[in-house]
C-alpha cells in the first residue's frame, strides 16, 4: 500500500512536469514550396517577424518571475496564460493533502514508539495494541520517508512554476507569421580537379 502511494506521489508530479513544460503548438498555414519553373502565386517574401508593440516590449521577465513567487500563477496571468492556473493549484493542493496526511500518521506512530519505550512496552494507540514496537518503528520510518519525499516534490512544483512564468516572460513577444515560403534549386560546385559537383540546395525567404 506504500509502494502504491509513492507511485501516486510520482506520477502526480509527472503530471505536473508535463502539464508545465507544455508549448502551445505552432501552426503553419499556407505552407508552400516553390521550384523553379514552376508558376507560384506570391514571389515577395512571405515569412517576417511581427512588430513588437509597445505593451509587448514593456513585458517582464523578471517581473512574471516575481509575481509568481508571491503568489503562484499569477506570473502567467501575467504572461496571459491563465489556463495554467487550475494545473498548477491542483498539483499544488495534491501535494498539501498528501504532505499533511503522511505528517499525520508519521507524528502519530512516532508519538506511540516513544510511548512504548518509555512505558516497557505498554501501548496506547487503539487499533494497533497487537503490533509489535519493530512494526510501530517501521511504520513511522515509511511514513516519515513519504512525508520528505511530498515535500521535496511541493519545492519542485514550486520550482516549476517559477520556471514557468519566467521562461514564457521572455517568450512572450516571441512572434512569428505561420505563412512560409521555402525555395528548392539545383546547386553546382566546382571541384579543385576540374568539372562540377551537382546538388540541390534549399533557401528561406525572409
Amino acid at each position: 500500500m506504500r509502494k502504491d502511494k509513492r507511485a501516486g506521489l510520482l506520477c502526480l508530479a509527472l503530471f505536473a512536469l508535463v502539464a508545465f513544460c507544455a508549448v502551445p503548438s505552432v501552426q503553419a498555414q499556407n505552407d508552400s514550396v516553390a521550384i523553379p519553373g514552376a508558376p507560384t502565386v506570391d514571389q515577395e517574401p512571405r515569412i517576417h517577424v511581427n512588430e513588437v508593440s509597445s505593451s509587448t516590449r514593456d513585458h517582464s521577465p523578471g517581473r512574471a518571475l516575481l509575481l509568481s513567487a508571491v503568489l503562484p500563477g499569477a506570473g502567467q496571468v501575467y504572461n496571459r496564460q491563465a489556463w495554467k492556473i487550475p494545473i498548477i493549484y491542483a498539483a499544488l493542493g495534491g501535494m498539501a493533502y498528501y504532505t499533511y496526511y503522511n505528517y499525520t500518521y508519521m507524528k502519530q506512530f512516532k508519538d506511540e514508539y516513544l510511548y512504548r519505550v518509555n512505558h516497557d512496552g505498554a501501548a496506547q494507540l487503539a487499533g494497533y495494541t497487537s503490533y509489535p514496537t519493530s512494526n510501530i518503528y517501521n511504520l513511522y520510518e515509511s511514513y516519515n520517508q513519504t512525508f520528505q519525499l511530498s515535500i521535496i516534490i511541493s519545492a519542485a512544483i514550486y520550482g516549476l512554476n517559477l520556471l514557468d512564468a519566467y521562461v514564457f516572460g521572455h517568450l512572450f513577444d516571441f512572434q512569428i507569421d505561420d505563412d512560409l515560403t521555402l525555395q528548392v534549386a539545383p546547386l553546382t560546385t566546382p571541384l579543385p580537379q576540374g568539372g562540377l559537383a551537382a546538388g540541390a540546395g534549399i533557401t528561406l525567404r525572409l
